[in-house]
């Protein structure tokens, strides 16, 4: 029984002490006083926990505030340069590191390429000489690493921190957070990559106050991260979000699930290369082979963005078409979760305008207009380092803003 109670004291103290961290991140400088009418936590709460920050040195105090007749009061921020967090985003082809503070300010970057024929355990030992290297070039204390968050493509369960099944690297049952807590002491999250990126999105990107978005991530695959009241969904078995793999065409072609016309058949990167090869060996001119070196094999989704940079015809007409297939789905989406922004991300999101004009059209035409009208369609404003940035926030939500089951 007091063990219970004693149990139940520290959650709380735990919870208060993230509550309060969390108004100083959001709204810091910021005084006792005021941390205490924002939480709704008594003053001399506010006080002991204030105090046990400052000696953690995650917090400092900042300048004098505004006096309302007394003394000024002291006003307190979170010391985001005294500590760093590890992002990792896996993905198909290679393994890119963000080192940052906590305020997801990037301080280093590294991309690791991944060889063929890749085993879980020379995944887990690249991961580990990959992190080992940015510790070491930065002169890292592991005191001050908060900890190392993972983006995984495909199936991963977060809580155990598994990589359940990559299916374009055909890996099953990765123990990631395992093997990284074992090598480094150090806490590990881990989360597939789209919505690693939706929750950096949520704090960093393009997300920022908003409480329901999809973020939809355009690469190698096709996958969405929903954030809904400003939270991760992840669904039953942690898969919410597949939406490459909903139907858009039936008469399209198979997809690597086994079925016929799903979007990530027909608006993914090797998709658009597939279908820039077809045309041009039907006998269509363009600038994608020269560009390719008039290798047809040479070609990636890459190489028709390029070429409708140049004007090309052809790279325009089917970035456009991969546009208006992904419209189909985001339209879907918006029918079915009405949120407030849809933010595309992802290697294919470069072509930027040539592929959001189609989109926003399809949507039109398809989305009810009411949601339709209430949901901007934008970029991802994190770019490259969406999904490592993604995994840094979720280190960071576990510090200012952890889920407690009740």
């Amino acid at each position: 029984m007091v063990r219970g109670m004693a149990g139940s004291f520290q959650l709380m103290k735990s919870l208060n002490k993230s509550l309060i961290l969390n108004v100083i991140r959001t709204e810091g400088p910021i005084s006792r006083a005021d941390i205490a009418k924002r939480t709704q936590l008594t003053a001399p709460t506010v006080t002991n926990i204030v105090g046990e920050l400052l000696e953690s040195g995650l917090v400092i105090e900042s300048d004098l505030g505004v006096s309302s007749g007394g003394r000024k009061p002291i006003l307190l921020r979170i010391h985001a340069q005294a500590f760093q967090v590890i992002g990792i985003d896996v993905g198909t082809q290679d393994i890119k590191l963000v080192l940052t503070n906590l305020d997801a300010e990037m301080l280093d970057s590294l991309r690791v390429s991944m060889p063929a024929g890749l085993t879980g355990e020379r995944l887990l030992a690249l991961l580990t000489e990959a992190v080992r290297s940015i510790m070491d070039r930065n002169r890292l204390n592991k005191a001050s690493v908060i900890g190392i968050g993972v983006g995984m493509h495909g199936l991963v369960n977060p809580a155990e921190g598994v990589s359940i099944y990559a299916p374009n690297l055909n890996l099953r049952n990765v123990p990631i957070r395992e093997s990284l807590q074992t090598a480094f002491g150090l806490p590990v999250e881990v989360e597939n990559d789209v919505r690693a990126m939706a929750l950096g999105e949520s704090w960093f990107g393009s997300g920022q106050n908003i409480d329901h978005f999809v973020c939809v991530n355009v690469g190698r695959g096709v996958g969405a991260g929903i954030i809904i009241d400003r939270k991760l969904f992840d669904g039953t078995t942690h898969t919410a979000g597949e939406l490459g793999h909903i139907t858009v065409d039936p008469a399209g072609p198979q997809c690597s699930c086994g079925n016929y016309g799903c979007l990530q058949a027909l608006a993914s990167g090797p998709a658009i290369a597939g279908r820039a090869k077809a045309e041009l060996q039907r006998g269509r001119t363009s600038i994608i082979a020269e560009l390719a070196g008039g290798d047809l094999d040479a070609v990636t989704g890459e190489t028709v963005h390029a070429a409708a940079l140049q004007g090309d015809a052809l790279a325009i007409e089917v970035l456009q078409a991969a546009g208006r297939y992904l419209g189909i789905g985001i339209a879907a989406v918006i029918n079915v979760l009405n949120p407030a922004r849809v933010i595309i991300g992802g290697g294919v999101a470069k072509a930027g305008d040539f592929l959001l004009q189609a989109v926003n059209e399809t949507v039109r035409n398809r989305a009810l207009q009411t949601p339709a009208e209430a949901a901007s369609i934008t970029l991802s404003r994190l770019g490259d380092h969406a999904t490592a940035i993604g995994a840094v926030t979720l280190v960071l939500k576990k510090l200012f803003a952890p889920d407690y089951a009740t």
